[in-house]
């Protein structure tokens, strides 16, 4: 039996004792918990204080509950999957995106017709109310179960007069192509912000309680630096992590953005349109 001697709601000290115990390593990471009666008879209170307590903790993601098999002490060793972020173009014109793992489609893409709200039109430098492709895509690592949102929003103004009219669920390395071939010279901008899910998003990519998720914003730029297409990627905030190839650029960070001479491939810019950990 483990004392409770603590400031604080009683189910508070439990929490604090339990967290010690996760903490010091008796209870490592994937094991499952004492169950109730345990933790009862450990700590010497009623089973309402002992509820309480392991619902704090699995609010601060510590703990999972597995139905039918009960609760288990989080893994928070590095994440599963590592996204290679960076974008490479061959010598036969071709794209390449570098997920840095594969990913399987976990069912076929959605098309829609969407238009600009406030967030979306600020990002495309369009008018609120402005047409777009919409395309979702649900993908899972294989090797980790991880799974992975990919939204793609092209204005009809980009796709008018390109293939992309017709086929708006184009894979992304190939829209970077379609995009080349109109004429532009392009380069990327990217968000990336780390925060809890919604709803549907917490279905969609099987997340634990508690567990935030990393929220990537990429911007295709064209010729004049005018925002092409939008890119929006959701997963795991404990299942993934981001990977950058970053490279000084050679113009002055602070005078006003110019088209480059040759497409830039490297996210993300060292300059104001690039920012890690925008909350």
């Amino acid at each position: 039996m483990d004392e409770i001697q603590r400031p604080g709601a009683l189910y508070q000290q439990v929490a604090a004792a339990i967290r010690e115990a996760i903490t010091s390593g008796e209870f490592p990471p994937g094991a499952p918990l004492p169950s109730e009666a345990q933790l009862i008879s450990r700590y010497e209170v009623s089973r309402p204080t002992v509820r309480n307590a392991v619902a704090a903790l699995r609010s601060e993601g510590l703990i999972e509950v597995i139905h039918g098999k009960g609760s288990f002490v989080r893994d928070t060793a590095s994440p599963a999957v590592t996204l290679d972020r960076s974008v490479t173009l061959n010598s036969s014109g071709h794209f390449t995106t570098h997920p840095g793992s594969t990913w399987d489609p976990e069912q076929e893409p959605t098309t829609y017709r969407t238009k600009t709200i406030a967030t979306t039109s600020a990002l495309l430098q369009l008018p609120e109310g402005e047409p777009l492709f919409g395309c979702d895509r649900l993908l899972t690592n294989p090797a980790t179960g991880t799974r992975l949102l990919h939204t793609a929003l092209i204005p009809f103004s980009t796709a008018q007069d390109t293939p992309l009219a017709d086929a708006p669920d184009t894979e992304p390395s190939a829209i970077y192509e379609v995009l080349t071939k109109s004429g532009h010279k392009l380069w990327w901008s990217e968000t990336v912000r780390a925060r809890m899910p919604l709803p549907d998003e917490r279905t969609s990519l099987q997340l634990p309680d508690a567990t935030p998720v990393i929220h990537t914003l990429r911007i295709t730029h064209g010729t004049k630096d005018a925002p092409l297409i939008l890119e929006e990627l959701r997963t795991s905030g404990d299942r993934a992590q981001l990977s950058y190839r970053i490279t000084a650029d050679s113009r002055d960070a602070s005078s006003a953005p110019s088209a480059p001479d040759s497409p830039r491939h490297e996210i993300p810019r060292l300059d104001k349109y690039s920012r890690c950990g925008d909350g």
